[in-house]
């Protein structure tokens, strides 16, 4: 609760209007001499108004505008590629006017996608939230699917003026933390592969490795989409024809963790993603279940992400998909 505020004190108010002006009649000494002559005073200044000051207070600070396909993209509508696409085939509307590329919008504009009234609020409006949520296998991370799948939005918190953008994601048949977020950008500078955020995941395979295929798969080996590589390969134990492996990568290509274990010739029968960067998969999260950081935890988030480092600028950043 914050504290009562101060009583403001009444400021006296400079009035633009003053009393008239009094002639100054003269005095007369002892003698009944005239001391003093009478000052006269402009007839035009013993009444009236008085002319206003000009005001000095600072002009008012210029609205806030952003570009209208970063904000849909802020909101989770998607890449800004496609954005500037759907904004050239005339799917965005900015009062009532068709929308063109590079427009820039304020708070006050009314944004439609497809017709329907859509709410953007400003970066500086907007409260960057993150939400965590235990994937089961058998759902996609996808809001079209013609097959009509369960997809993890279904299950996810409504949101007003926003969706929920997912950092990453996982096929169907991996299951495990899944980070998401309303704030494009956020989302974004997490994926990134100049990020280098590691990403953990335990992963049960049908046999066991050999050294000469561990040491494989951390020295690197050829993919249909380049090089790749695990950062660490640790035992995890197992039974019988299965075994555990926790792995880490530092970015997320198409099934790149299930591809890898293919180069070397060895099946993936279950994967399950532990931890994102600095966030680990909390043990009362249970499958199916989501969890919402406070404000303060999304501080410290953002504080232990990484700077993307400066690069030639790209066509567009990879965009990270299933792993």
């Amino acid at each position: 609760m914050s504290p009562p505020r101060k009583a403001r004190t009444a400021a006296r108010r400079n009035t633009p209007f003053r009393p008239p002006a009094k002639a100054v009649q003269p005095r007369t000494g002892r003698s009944g001499e005239r001391a003093a002559e009478s000052v006269d005073v402009p007839e035009n200044n013993l009444s009236g108004p008085v002319p206003r000051r000009r005001d000095k207070r600072a002009p008012a600070a210029a609205e806030e505008t952003i570009k209208l396909q970063k904000a849909l993209a802020d909101a989770g509508f998607g890449s800004r590629r496609e954005l500037e696409e759907w904004i050239a085939a005339g799917r965005v509307s900015v009062n009532g006017q068709p929308a063109h590329v590079g427009q820039r919008i304020g708070a006050a504009d009314k944004v439609r996608v497809n017709g329907r009234l859509v709410h953007l609020r400003l970066a500086a409006e907007r409260r960057q939230r993150v939400l965590l949520y235990h994937k089961p296998e058998g759902e996609i991370v996808s809001r079209d699917d013609p097959q009509g799948r369960i997809s993890v939005f279904d299950k996810l918190p409504k949101m007003r003026g926003g969706r929920w953008i997912a950092v990453g994601r996982l096929d169907v048949n991996s299951c495990g933390l899944m980070v998401l977020t309303n704030d494009g950008a956020l989302a974004e500078q997490l994926m990134h592969p100049r990020s280098e955020i590691e990403r953990e995941y335990a992963v049960r395979v049908v046999g066991e490795l050999s050294q000469q295929n561990k040491l494989r798969l951390t020295e690197g080996v050829e993919l249909e989409d380049g090089p790749a590589h695990f950062g660490r390969l640790i035992d995890g134990g197992g039974e019988g024809t299965n075994r555990w492996y926790r792995v880490t990568i530092a970015e997320g290509r198409n099934r790149e963790v299930r591809r890898m274990f293919e180069a070397v010739g060895v099946t993936v029968s279950r994967l399950m993603r532990v931890r994102y960067g600095p966030i680990q998969m909390p043990p009362r999260l249970k499958r199916g279940m989501f969890l919402e950081l406070e404000p303060a935890e999304v501080a410290t988030l953002l504080r232990h992400i990484p700077a993307v480092r400066s690069a030639p600028k790209m066509p567009k950043p990879i965009e990270e998909t299933e792993e």
